[in-house]
């Protein structure tokens, strides 16, 4: 795949742990447990094919409506994965990004996250984002309320507002916008993740469940991300006289 074919920021809806575990007559939590190793997966296949940018959806604002003992023991998973792979983000160069609501987080989940985007804040060239406590519609919202404090505050002209400004205070302000948008195990939504950022975005449907995704599945997808053809608005024709 040429570097013009590529990928620089893949999002992924990683769906299907649940139904996974149902399957196969266990807890829901294997079904996430199984899932946390699709993530190292995924990561591996990134750095790979040189996709420099990973945004994975870990924990929705809506997640918290699930009963109290899954949502606690996401938080025991999370916090696992983080201590787990913070040495091989750092073996592997790989900057830590967090989006979303995060200081809604338990307090021992908010230390590790500070501590795992520290100690890779360095790192330029790949980056994982984990969109946690994370919604689009809260997302815009937050950036709405920062930038009419900014204009009241008189550092932000309102009339002077265009996209790439306003995204500067989006919870991705130092990523690119995705150009593929990956969901696992057959729904075909977005969810309300990144809907701002992913307006030019391909989008590729798996019916794999999330635990079953792996190396050949991402690679799957973007071979067919590279078979399209990505307009802007614009006609074939405009894009071949360039």
């Amino acid at each position: 795949m040429t570097a013009s074919k590529t990928p620089q920021h893949v999002a992924i809806i990683m769906d299907g742990n649940g139904r996974w575990a149902k399957q196969r007559k266990l807890p829901r939590i294997e079904g996430h447990r199984r899932g946390a190793e699709a993530i190292k997966r995924v990561l591996k296949a990134a750095q790979d094919n040189k996709v420099r940018n990973i945004t994975l959806y870990a924990f929705s604002v809506e997640n918290w409506n699930r009963p109290k003992d899954e949502v606690d023991a996401l938080m025991n998973l999370l916090d696992r994965f983080l201590r787990e792979q913070l040495p091989e983000l750092i073996k592997r160069k790989i900057r830590l990004k967090v989006i979303g609501r995060y200081r809604e987080l338990p307090a021992h989940i908010q230390t590790l996250l500070y501590k795992s985007e520290e100690a890779t804040q360095d790192f330029d060239e790949y980056t994982l984002g984990l969109a946690l406590n994370y919604g689009s519609r809260t997302e815009v919202l937050d950036a709405v309320k920062e930038i009419a404090q900014a204009s009241k505050a008189g550092v932000l002209d309102l009339d002077q507002l265009d996209y790439d400004t306003f995204r500067h205070y989006l919870y991705t302000r130092d990523m690119p916008d995705p150009d593929l948008v990956i969901r696992t195990s057959g729904e075909c939504r977005l969810s309300n993740f990144l809907m701002l950022q992913s307006a030019y975005a391909e989008i590729y449907f798996s019916p794999v469940l999330w635990p079953d995704f792996n190396e050949a599945e991402f690679k799957t997808a973007l071979v067919e991300y590279a078979s399209r053809e990505r307009r802007y608005g614009k006609t074939t024709e405009q894009l071949k006289s360039k």
